[in-house]
């Protein structure tokens, strides 16, 4: 293989992440550790929602480590932005405190997870490969909540997976049970590509921005 090409996908591989913290320290400290982290790249940061709205397009991360609490517009509110311009980003919720109300919000607005600012660097990582993979960093107290949550408000609506395909019905079952994307490739003999094509249909499909609201709507659809 070329050199050109090894490089092209070098970068293919690299995990490129944003940050949007007010605290100009943190937001610092976030950006160098990420940063000089191997296979990771910040390309940006921001100090409040109105800017990251404003930049974070243009920025094109994988992931977004989004500060809950942002002057101004909410960290809450900022996501459920940038989801609608932004669908496939993935964004982790910065949290001081373990504030079960708050991130249930921000995952109803389209976080995939949350991590603690307590964390250390090893659980940040950690928490950025696994949305990478699919995956959703939460406690399973929270993830509780917000599939009860959507059982319960959208028990009237019609769940949508009739429109699904038998292979991404199977998917949607696995995801279901909690598997990553690596996971489900894995026990379905697909490459992980193939699995993200499928979930990208699905949650156009179903309506749903994120795993949790897929897995509601296929609890919904199992016979009671």
């Amino acid at each position: 293989m070329s050199t050109q090409a090894l490089t092209a996908t070098a970068k293919d591989l690299m995990t490129k992440v944003a940050i949007v913290e007010d605290n100009a320290t943190l937001r610092q400290y976030l950006a160098e550790f990420v940063g000089g982290t191997p296979g990771h790249k910040c390309v940006g940061t921001c100090g409040s929602a109105e800017e990251a709205i404003l930049k974070l397009p243009t920025f094109k991360p994988d992931v977004v480590l989004m500060d809950i609490h942002l002057p101004g517009e909410s960290g809450i509110a900022c996501t459920a932005r940038l989801r609608e311009i932004m669908p496939e980003v993935q964004v982790i919720m910065l949290t001081v405190y373990k504030d079960i109300k708050m991130i249930f919000q921000a995952l109803k607005a389209g976080a995939c997870g949350y991590v603690l600012k307590r964390s250390d660097e090893q659980e940040i990582l950690d928490a950025i490969a696994e949305v990478r993979e699919g995956g959703a960093p939460m406690t399973g107290e929270v993830a509780r909540m917000v599939v009860r949550s959507f059982r319960e408000e959208s028990a009237v609506k019609a769940d949508g997976t009739d429109d699904l395909s038998p292979r991404e019905m199977e998917i949607l079952a696995l995801l279901s049970e909690g598997l990553s994307n690596k996971e489900i490739a894995g026990q379905l003999k697909i490459s992980f590509a193939t699995v993200r094509t499928h979930l990208m249909h699905i949650y156009e499909k179903l309506h749903v921005r994120c795993r949790t609201e897929a897995a509601a709507k296929y609890f919904r659809s199992k016979p009671s």
